[in-house]
């Protein structure tokens, strides 16, 4: 089913005040890691998820102490969501013995154990399997924390995606699967390479409900995906979720996405998913120009001081190489 295309329930001021932070913070990091990997200080590979922002803080704003996340190779906005701090963020991306990873992860690979983050994942549909087995792990626990777990439209045509809701939906796991249509697998348009037209509509298969959700908007990301988190909670069993979104930047580093239509991405622009939230803001009394401004000039200048920081770390010790292979409990 489709969510209500109306205006969702405003949040308290101070949850859009967090969101709205939020959503600024990934944004300028975003375009600060692009430049860092022009200026080759992040090697490898970056996925960038500027334009996707509501559907990471919409989601993480209904987490609960307790509660996993995995998601994919575009997750630098997850892990801040999801309480990362930018250094360690930042430092990571960089390689620095500071990392959340102790600089072995990189880009696609953000994780803390801490926060709940199990694991941005390079290998596509691969998160979705570990989300199944921490659900499974809380219900054998009897707990009432859930997994969600991240994951790209084109993700749902591979097998581990019908494996994992198959099995979820039979044992009555507490999983949420949320699926973020960017429109895009890599370069390819969805509707080259998947038959249907609403990765939602494959719920029906697994006898589970899916929802389709404006994922721009996200005050109706928190709403909806509040409503089926309770609902997993109470043992009701899993749920899809399709957030409909957009990436305003190519698949991954310099890609300039020629294969957009003419128009596409000008279009998209104007559903931005923090000036959708800014405006609402100042209608509503609650932000002005100016304000939005200094925040903004805020979150920059803290953006440019943690990367000034990173810069300066050292690299790990080569003796830590085989560091970390194994747990040791």
């Amino acid at each position: 089913m489709m969510s209500e295309t109306i205006q969702a329930t405003p949040l308290v001021l101070e949850t859009r005040q967090h969101i709205l932070t939020q959503m600024m913070e990934i944004r300028a990091a975003e375009e600060r890691i692009q430049e860092l990997f022009l200026e080759n200080l992040i090697r490898g590979t970056t996925h960038l998820c500027i334009g996707q922002e509501a559907c990471s803080v919409g989601v993480a704003a209904v987490l609960e102490p307790g509660d996993t996340v995995t998601c994919t190779y575009r997750g630098h906005g997850h892990a801040i969501a999801m309480g990362m701090s930018l250094k360690a963020m930042i430092a990571e991306m960089m390689g620095k013995a500071s990392g959340a990873c102790k600089g072995k992860g990189g880009s696609m690979h953000m994780t803390d154990a801490a926060l709940g983050l199990l694991g941005a994942n390079a290998i596509v549909g691969a998160q979705l399997p570990i989300a199944v087995g921490a659900a499974l792990t809380a219900q054998v626990k009897k707990t009432r924390n859930i997994a969600i777990t991240f994951f790209g439209e084109g993700a749902s045509n591979i097998g581990a995606f019908h494996e994992s809701l198959n099995l979820a939906a039979v044992w009555k796991l507490p999983v949420l699967f949320i699926c973020e249509n960017n429109r895009y697998g890599e370069y390819s348009p969805m509707h080259t390479t998947t038959p249907v037209t609403q990765i939602a509509a494959r719920a029906a298969s697994y006898g589970m409900p899916g929802l389709v959700v404006d994922g721009q908007d996200v005050e109706t990301v928190y709403h909806d995906v509040k409503a089926a988190a309770d609902r997993v909670r109470n043992g009701e069993g899993p749920v899809l979720i399709e957030l409909m979104t957009y990436r305003f930047r190519g698949h991954s580093r310099t890609d300039q996405a020629p294969y957009r239509p003419k128009g596409e991405l000008e279009e998209w622009l104007k559903r931005d998913p923090i000036l959708i939230l800014k405006a609402r803001m100042i209608a509503d009394g609650q932000l002005d120009e100016t304000e939005y401004e200094e925040l903004r000039g805020a979150i920059e200048r803290n953006v440019h001081e943690v990367v000034e920081w990173a810069k300066a770390e050292p690299f790990p010790a080569l003796e830590t190489l085989y560091h970390d292979i194994y747990y040791e409990g």
